[in-house]
This record gives C-alpha cells, sequence and structure tokens, in this order.
C-alpha cells in the first residue's frame, strides 16, 4: 500500500497537494473569498475558447470581418464559441474588479502580503492590456475609431510616445500592419497573465490567506478540500447560470450597435463609447483637457492601487473602520459614476459632471498615507482598540468583542 502511494511524494504533486488539497484555509472565509477561484475559471474559460476562435480568425483589414461573420453562419458551433468569449471576457473583467474590491475593503494587502496586492495590480494591466487588443479584431466600425483614439493616446508619453504610436499603427495610421500586431499581442499576453496568476498564488500561500477579521491568526484552519472547492461551487454556479443568459438569450447585450457594422475610415462615429470595463479609465481621459494629463491621472490610479499595499494599517478590515468603510463606498460609488459619465455624450451636464467626478475619485485614490490616517482617525472616533504592536492582542480583543 505505501509503494502504491509513494508518487503522491514526488516533488511535483507533493506541491500541488500541498498547495490545492491541503493548503491551510482559515475557516471563517465568506462566499467573496471566491472571486479568486472563480477568476481562475474565467482566465481558464477564456484561453480555451481563445484558442478554438484564433483557427478561425484572419489578421486582415479585409478579412477579419468577413471571418467573424462566417464563424457566426457557417461554422458549426462558431456563434457560441464568439459570444461566448466576448461576454465571458466581460464576466472575467467583472470578477476581477469585485476581487480587487474585496481585498481593498478586507485590507487583505497589507503586511507581510504586500507583494499579493502587487502582482495583482500587474494582473489588473495585463488583463486590460489583452482585452483592448481583442475589442479591436472583429474590425468593426467602433473597433477601429475606438484603437485610433486609444493608441494616440500613447503620443503624450514624453520623448518615446511618437515612437510608441508609430510601432503600434505599424504605419501613419491604423490599418493592416495594426491588425497584425493587435493580433499577436492579443495571444502572446494570455501568456503573461498565466505567468503572472502564478506568481500572484505563490505570493499568497507564502504568508496564507487573510480572512474578513483582518487580524494575524494561526488558528481555526482547515484543509482546502473539500470544504472550501464546495463553497466555491456556489459562485462558479451562479457565475456560469449569469453567463449562459447572456450567452442564449441576450448575447449583444453588452456589445455596441456600431461594431456589427464593418470598419470604415471616412465616416467618424458621433459618440465613440468602448467596453464597459474601458469606461471609467476613458472617463479619465476625456475629463481633463490634457492629454498629458488624462495619462498622468491613469498612471496615478494605478500606482496608488499599488502603493496602497505599503501603508501601515491598524485595524485592518474596514468592517471595524467606519470611516474607511465611508471612503469604500465612496471611491466605489465614484468608480460607478465615471462609467455611467464614459458611456455618456459630451454635452451638458455631463461635461461638468464628468469634470468633477475625477477630481473626486483621484483625491481619494492617490493618497496612499490615507488607510494609516483612516486608521488613526477610526481608532480615535471608537475609543477602544487592541495593542496594534501585538498581533496576538489583536485577535484575542477582537474575538472577545465579537464572538
Amino acid at each position: 500500500m505505501r509503494q502504491r502511494f509513494s508518487m503522491l511524494k514526488q516533488p511535483v504533486i507533493s506541491t500541488l497537494h500541498q498547495h490545492l488539497i491541503a493548503y491551510p484555509t482559515p475557516i471563517n472565509l465568506s462566499y467573496s473569498w471566491g472571486l479568486g477561484p472563480l477568476a481562475g475559471f474565467c482566465l481558464v474559460l477564456q484561453l480555451v475558447s481563445g484558442v478554438l476562435l484564433s483557427m478561425h480568425h484572419t489578421p486582415n483589414v479585409d478579412l477579419a470581418f468577413s471571418c467573424v461573420e462566417t464563424l457566426m453562419r457557417d461554422v458549426a458551433g462558431g456563434w457560441f464559441l464568439r459570444y461566448l468569449h466576448s461576454n465571458g471576457a466581460s464576466m472575467f473583467l467583472l470578477v476581477v474588479h469585485l476581487h480587487l474590491f474585496r481585498g481593498l475593503y478586507h485590507a487583505s494587502f497589507s503586511s507581510p502580503r504586500e507583494w499579493v496586492r502587487g502582482f495583482g495590480v500587474l494582473l489588473l494591466l495585463l488583463l486590460i492590456g489583452t482585452a483592448f487588443p481583442g475589442y479591436v479584431l472583429p474590425w468593426g466600425q467602433m473597433s477601429f475609431w475606438g484603437a485610433t483614439v486609444i493608441t494616440s493616446i500613447a503620443s503624450a508619453i514624453p520623448v518615446v510616445g511618437n515612437t510608441i504610436v508609430s510601432w503600434l499603427w505599424g504605419g501613419f495610421s491604423v490599418d493592416n500592419p495594426t491588425l497584425t500586431r493587435f493580433y499577436s499581442l492579443h495571444l502572446v499576453l494570455p501568456f503573461l497573465i498565466v505567468g503572472s496568476t502564478l506568481i500572484h498564488l505563490a505570493s499568497l500561500h507564502q504568508f496564507g490567506s487573510n480572512n474578513p477579521l483582518g487580524v494575524y491568526s494561526e488558528m481555526d484552519k482547515i484543509a482546502s478540500f473539500p470544504y472550501f472547492y464546495v463553497k466555491d461551487l456556489v459562485g462558479l454556479v451562479a457565475c456560469s447560470l449569469g453567463l449562459a443568459l447572456v450567452v442564449f438569450f441576450d448575447p449583444h447585450l453588452l456589445l455596441h450597435p456600431d461594431n456589427s457594422i464593418t470598419a470604415n475610415p471616412m465616416p467618424t462615429p458621433t459618440h465613440i463609447v468602448p467596453e464597459w470595463y474601458f469606461l471609467p479609465l476613458y472617463a479619465l481621459l476625456r475629463s481633463i483637457p490634457s492629454k498629458a494629463g488624462g495619462v498622468a491621472a491613469i498612471a496615478l490610479v494605478f500606482l496608488s492601487l499599488f502603493s496602497l499595499a505599503f501603508c501601515p494599517m491598524a485595524v485592518r478590515s474596514s468592517s471595524f473602520r467606519p470611516v474607511a468603510q465611508g471612503l469604500f463606498w465612496l471611491l466605489f460609488s465614484d468608480l460607478l459614476l465615471l462609467g455611467w459619465i464614459g458611456c455618456q455624450p459630451v454635452e451638458y451636464p455631463y461635461v461638468p459632471i464628468g469634470q468633477m467626478t475625477p477630481l473626486a475619485f483621484l483625491c481619494i485614490a492617490i493618497t496612499p498615507s490615507l488607510p494609516g490616517l483612516v486608521g488613526e482617525l477610526d481608532c480615535s472616533l471608537a475609543a477602544y482598540g487592541p495593542d496594534i504592536d501585538h498581533p496576538r492582542d489583536s485577535t484575542v480583543w477582537l474575538q472577545e468583542r465579537y464572538y
């Protein structure tokens, strides 16, 4: 019997068993902690459907749009592959955003898990960088003009901006070389996403998962299998049902109607609307008159997300910090308002609202020292709290107060 199960002691298999089966997990994790595994499922779904779609696509301005139409009409199950991949990308980005905000609310990025947040921000950048070329590949009207507007923004980067734009275009305007480059990027970047995901998981498992209390604890942990696998299955089934409803009953729900028209550089659309997950960033760019200022604002947002991990926390979870909790929901509401502004035309009253909303968003998002200051304010307002220099005291204090 020992010889029969000796294979489990091999280095690769034992490592997989340690991280996937016997991984010690805090027993009080909520359903929101299932967003991470759900994002992994979405990644696998996008990789499989993307590989199958790449077999039927030709990155040529004269053939790309007709390839999509041929896939939809003549290839068995082609319509399902296309709608699964396009709407699956929306579900993937939605899950990743919720996962990011869950970590922000519970301060899952705090010491010693700083690099979990760092690689998470890198993953978000790679996902956005992969989604944009994929949006251009069908070569519809909105894809063409979206590529023209977004790639020209790179010219605001000092010194190398114009060189980057010329390299992306492959000429003097968006044309066939641009589509070829975007097709290559859309195929190569997923490999970087997979590698970054593995590093993200390795960083997480180095110190273990956080918990809703946000305090240091080595007690009350159980193996992740089978308990949390079954718990994560609830979110997986719910999201799968939601995706199935969109794919089978309203596949064009999140697609712009103009993208059903082949790209034509002569008529300019009256209003350019990117995919919903680009709308907050698009609103930031559009609300700041200076092109360089818009690029700098986006860079500051991502820089603040990264630097947030290195800020000191008194009580980590926002559940015990009313001021931080209020600021969190203010930031979340402002992000939704930015997304709404991004899909509105450039006219009154959307212009003044669009200029005030990014200002409020940046005031909250680009202040790396805010969590530490908020933690001090929360403790002062509450007039109670543990000794933050002793994690075990924090654990005992929270258990006495909330159990």
